[in-house]
C-alpha cells in the first residue's frame, strides 16, 4: 500500500478510535466552537439539571401514593395527586428548556463548524483534492458535522442526566434498603460485561454495513457524475446490476446487525425484567417479614428502572461518543490542513504588467513524483505579447499554465512576473490578475447573469451586459425568454459548447486580466461557433501576455511565438513561419498530420 493510500482519508475513517484522553482531548478542540454560545449552554445545563431532579421525584410520589391507600401517610391522596402533576407541569417546562438550549447551541455551533471546515476546504491547495475523493469531504461537512450535532442537542444531556439518575437513584434507594441495594446491585457487573460483549461485536457489524453502504454509494456517485459515457455505452443495465449487487452485500450486513442487535435487545429486556423480577422476589420477602413497607417497596422498584433504563441507554451514548470522537479527528484533519489562501474580502490587489518568466523549471506532480513531467523549461513572454505551447497529449503544455497559477510549486528553477518572483506574490492577489478560458467550461448551476458575474462580482449590470456583448455572447442570451436570468443547469448543460465557451469569455472579460490563459478554447466547437468565439477571443487578448495551448495549429499562426514541447522539454521555439521552414521538425510534422487527418 502506498503512502498515499495509508494517509487518506478512507483510512483516517476505518481506524478503530479509542475512547481515551487524547482523543477525549481532540473532541474538545471541536467543541471550542461553542465557546461564543456558553451562556445558552450553562442555561441548558441549569434546565437539565432541574430537570433531572424533578424527574427523581416521581418514584417518591408513587410510593407516597401507596402509603396514602396504605392509610400511613400524613397526605390525602388529592394533594399528592395535585403535587404530581405540579411536578409534572414544572417537568415539562425544564424539558423544554433544555431542549431548546441544546437545540440553540448545536445549530449555532455546528454551522460555525460548517462554515469554518468550508472555508478551509476551499482555501486548500489543488494538491489535497487530488489525493481526497469529494464525497470523502461532502460526508465530513455534513454526516461528521451531523454527528457532533448530535451529542450537543442530544447525547450529552443524555450522558449527564443518565449519570445523575444512576449516582442520585443508588444513594437513594440505598438509604431506603441497603439489603435490597446490595441484592440489585450484585446482578450489575454480570449485565454489564455482557452488554459491552454484545456492543463491541454489535459495532464492528455495524461498520461493516456502513462501509457496504459508503461502497454503494459510490456506485451512485460515480455513475451520476459520468452519465453521458453511461448513456453513450448504453450501460445502464451494467450500471444497475452493479448497484444491485452492492445493495444485495448491503442487505446482508444490515440482516446481520438486526438479527445481532435484536438479541441484544432480547438479552437487555430479560436481563432488566428478570432483574426486577427478583428484587420483586426478594423485596416482597422483606415485606412479609416486616422489614420494609409496601410503599417503600414500590418506591424502590421504580428507582430501580429509573436507574436501570439510565443504565441500558448509557451503552448507546458510549457508541454514539465513539462516533463522535471519530467525526471529530476527521475534522480536525481538515482543519489542520495548511491552507493556501486566506479568505479575506479585504485583499490589497496587486498590480503587474504581465511579463513572464520561466527558469530552468523541473516539475513532478505530488501524487506521481517518480515521473519528471517538465525538464529544464526556460521561456519568457513579454507583456502583451502572445506565445503557444504545442505538442502531443502529455508533453507537459497544461502543466505549465498550471505552475503559472500556482497550483502546484516546481521543485526546481523559478517562475518571474515583472522580474519578481511569483511565490512573493499573495496568492489571492496575485490570481486575480490572470484569467482561463478552457477547453471544457465549468458553468454553475444558477442564471447567466451570475455565472458572468464570478469574474467580478461587484461588477454592475452595465459592466455585465458590456462584457457579454464584447464575447458574441449578448445576441444569444436576448434571445432566451428569460434573458440573463436563464437558468443554465448544472455545469451549464442547458447552454450549448459555444455558448458555454462565449459565457467563460465574458466572465474573463469582465474579470479583465493582465495574463490571459487559453487551454484548447475552441478545439471541440463547431465552425459556426469556432468564429464567433475566436472573435471574441480575439478582442479579449487585446493587450493582454497570452499563453495559449493548442492542439489545432491553426489557431496559432498568429502568435508572436511558438514553443513545441516533448516528454517535457522545449523542443523548437519560433514563429509559424520560422517553424514551418524546418521540414524535418516536429512542428511541421504536426501540421503535415493534421493537414492529412483533414484531408
Amino acid at each position: 500500500m502506498s503512502q498515499s493510500q495509508e494517509n487518506s482519508p478512507d483510512s483516517s475513517r476505518n481506524k478503530k478510535l479509542k475512547f481515551n484522553k487524547e482523543n477525549i482531548s481532540k473532541t474538545f478542540k471541536i467543541f471550542r466552537f461553542v465557546w461564543p454560545y456558553k451562556t445558552q449552554f450553562l442555561l441548558g445545563i441549569l434546565f437539565l439539571i432541574c430537570s433531572t431532579t424533578t424527574n427523581l421525584i416521581f418514584p417518591k410520589l408513587i410510593g407516597e401514593i401507596v402509603s396514602v391507600i396504605e392509610g400511613k401517610s400524613n397526605y390525602q391522596l388529592n394533594q399528592v395527586v395535585i403535587f404530581l402533576i405540579g411536578i409534572l407541569i414544572v417537568q415539562s417546562v425544564f424539558s423544554f428548556g433544555r431542549i431548546y438550549f441544546f437545540s440553540l447551541v448545536s445549530e449555532r455551533s455546528m454551522a460555525a463548524i460548517r462554515h469554518t471546515v468550508y472555508q478551509k476546504i476551499i482555501s486548500l491547495p489543488v494538491g489535497f483534492f487530488e489525493q481526497t475523493r469529494i464525497g470523502e469531504l461532502m460526508s465530513r461537512i455534513t454526516s461528521d458535522v451531523q454527528s457532533l450535532q448530535d451529542v450537543l442537542s442530544y447525547t450529552l444531556a443524555e450522558l449527564f442526566r443518565s449519570i445523575a439518575v444512576v449516582s442520585a437513584g443508588v444513594v437513594i434507594i440505598g438509604l431506603i434498603s441497603w439489603k435490597l441495594t446490595v441484592f440489585m446491585l450484585a446482578t450489575f457487573p454480570v449485565v454489564i460485561v455482557i452488554a459491552m460483549f454484545f456492543g463491541r461485536h454489535l459495532r464492528r457489524l455495524s461498520k461493516k454495513a456502513q462501509d457496504e453502504l459508503a461502497r454503494a454509494n459510490v456506485i451512485v456517485e460515480e455513475t451520476l457524475q459520468a452519465v453521458m459515457v453511461v448513456k453513450a455505452f448504453t450501460n445502464e443495465p451494467l450500471e444497475s446490476q452493479r448497484y444491485g449487487n452492492a445493495l444485495s452485500k448491503v442487505i446482508v450486513a444490515a440482516i446481520k446487525v438486526a438479527r445481532f442487535r435484536g438479541s441484544f435487545a432480547s438479552f437487555i429486556i430479560f436481563a432488566l425484567f428478570g432483574g426486577i423480577v427478583g428484587i420483586v422476589w426478594f423485596g416482597a420477602t422483606m415485606v412479609e417479614k416486616g422489614e420494609m413497607p409496601l410503599s417503600e417497596l414500590m418506591t424502590f422498584l421504580f428507582y430501580t428502572m429509573f436507574i436501570g433504563g439510565s443504565i441500558g441507554g448509557l451503552g448507546d451514548i458510549y457508541a454514539q461518543i465513539q462516533k463522535t470522537l471519530g467525526a471529530s479527528e476527521r475534522l480536525l484533519e481538515i482543519l489542520d490542513e495548511k491552507s493556501e489562501v486566506e479568505i479575506s474580502p479585504q485583499l490589497a490587489p496587486v498590480s503587474i504588467g504581465g511579463n513572464i518568466t520561466f527558469e530552468n523549471i523541473q516539475f513532478s506532480y505530488p501524487t506521481r513524483s517518480d515521473i519528471t513531467v517538465l525538464k529544464d523549461i526556460s521561456l519568457e513572454v513579454a507583456a502583451g505579447r502572445k506565445i503557444a505551447l504545442v505538442g502531443y497529449s502529455g508533453a507537459g503544455k497544461s502543466t505549465i499554465v498550471q505552475l503559472l497559477m500556482r497550483y502546484y510549486h516546481p521543485q526546481k528553477g523559478k517562475i518571474l512576473v515583472d522580474g519578481q518572483d511569483i511565490q512573493s506574490f499573495e496568492i489571492s492577489a496575485y490570481r486575480q490578475n490572470i484569467a482561463v478560458v478552457p477547453q471544457e467550461v465549468i458553468l454553475f448551476g444558477g442564471t447567466i447573469y451570475e455565472n458572468i458575474a464570478y469574474g467580478k462580482p461587484t461588477a454592475t449590470e452595465a459592466e455585465i451586459v458590456s462584457a457579454a456583448r464584447k464575447a458574441n455572447a449578448l445576441d444569444f442570451i436576448e434571445s432566451f425568454p428569460e434573458k440573463f436570468e436563464t437558468v443554465v443547469g448544472e455545469r451549464g448543460i442547458k447552454l450549448s459548447g459555444g455558448q458555454r465557451q462565449r459565457i467563460a469569455i465574458a466572465r474573463a472579460i469582465l474579470k479583465d486580466p493582465k495574463i490571459l490563459i487559453l487551454d484548447e478554447a475552441t478545439s471541440s466547437l463547431d465552425a459556426e461557433s469556432e468564429k464567433l468565439v475566436q472573435e471574441a477571443l480575439d478582442s479579449l487578448m487585446q493587450n493582454r501576455t497570452t499563453i495559449i495551448i493548442a492542439h489545432r495549429l491553426a489557431t496559432v499562426r498568429n502568435v508572436d511565438c511558438i514553443y513545441v514541447i516533448k516528454d517535457g522539454v522545449i523542443l523548437e521555439s519560433g514563429s509559424h513561419e520560422q517553424l514551418t521552414a524546418y521540414p524535418n521538425g516536429l512542428y511541421a510534422s504536426l501540421i503535415k498530420l493534421q493537414f492529412e487527418m483533414v484531408d
